[in-house]
């Protein structure tokens, strides 16, 4: 029986007696287990990876330290995780699918292809949304006990230039209660510009000195030496995390890439051992244990 261009196609059990099944065109079911199984074992290894510091996500200020063999190191990493856990997911996706007998070859090629990326789409957006909750809790971790973590009491980039900021306030002779939140984050607001073709406005400048000399007790030179200092350290922060962040979105992007590609290939892999087209490997068979075929 050939198969319909309708949304269902007909599979066909080999056998003695031939039973034709009507069966939709994505099966969800190995689909979302593929993808569960993907975005498991992209944590698993992940966190490997956070601990011998090679992840890419990790909030340790190494990829502003990094040198380029550990930078290239960690793309490495992330693009064997990529290869191994989209080709695990597609290719439990292929396996787990109903087995549809004789017909067209290329067209079930097709299917369990198509199916491997959808593994690849929904194991992407599972990942994202286990590393948006990580970042959300380790930001509720870090914010200071009884103090919320909104993003109104910082900036944006204030963590990149959180060291800077401290050298630019440090001094024995602050003033009694002084509150530095808010200190600290106009003067975050200011250092941000000098990393940009302009650079620190002159006012922004002034403005910056007299802003530290009132939270340190420093002298007007000493403050506006001071300004210069920690100016020019965080244009450099500023510059370095620039060049880290734009590797990791190559990087991530190629990993994508070259996942969505493993998990179509592993998808087309397993159904041709599904199929019975080619021999499982020995090391992948699961009868030899059990001693029976299925």
């Amino acid at each position: 029986m050939s198969m319909t261009d309708t949304s269902t196609i007909a599979v066909i059990d080999d056998g003695p007696s031939p039973e034709v099944v009507l069966l939709p065109r994505i099966e969800w079911g190995p689909v979302i287990g593929g993808a569960i199984a993907a975005a498991a074992l992209v944590s698993v290894l992940q966190g490997f990876a956070a601990a011998i510091g090679l992840s890419v996500s990790s909030a340790s200020p190494t990829w502003r330290d990094a040198s380029f063999s550990l930078i290239l190191l960690s793309g490495l990493y992330l693009l064997l995780t990529a290869l191994a856990s989209y080709a695990f997911g597609a290719y439990v996706a292929g396996r787990m699918r109903m087995r549809l007998g004789t017909g067209a070859t290329s067209e079930i090629a097709f299917r369990d292809g198509m199916h491997g990326i959808l593994v690849w789409a929904l194991a992407t957006l599972l990942a994202v949304i286990m590393a948006l909750s990580v970042a959300a809790m380790t930001q509720r971790l870090a914010a200071p006990a009884g103090l919320s973590a909104a993003p109104s009491a910082s900036v944006a980039g204030e963590n990149i230039i959180a060291f800077d900021l401290d050298r630019l306030f440090r001094g024995e002779r602050r003033p009694p209660a002084a509150d530095l939140a808010q200190a600290r984050s106009e003067a975050a607001r200011i250092l941000m510009t000098s990393s940009s073709h302009t650079g620190m406005r002159a006012d922004d400048r002034a403005y910056l000195v007299r802003l530290t000399s009132a939270y340190t007790g420093l002298s007007a030179p000493d403050a506006e030496k001071r300004v210069t200092e920690v100016a020019g350290a965080a244009r450099e922060d500023i510059n370095r995390a620039r060049r880290a962040a734009a590797i990791l979105a190559f990087m991530v992007a190629a990993a994508a890439l070259v996942g969505a590609g493993a998990a179509w290939y592993a998808a087309c892999a397993a159904g041709r051992h599904r199929e019975g087209i080619d021999v499982v490997p020995n090391w992948w068979s699961w009868e030899r244990p059990f001693g029976a075929s299925y």
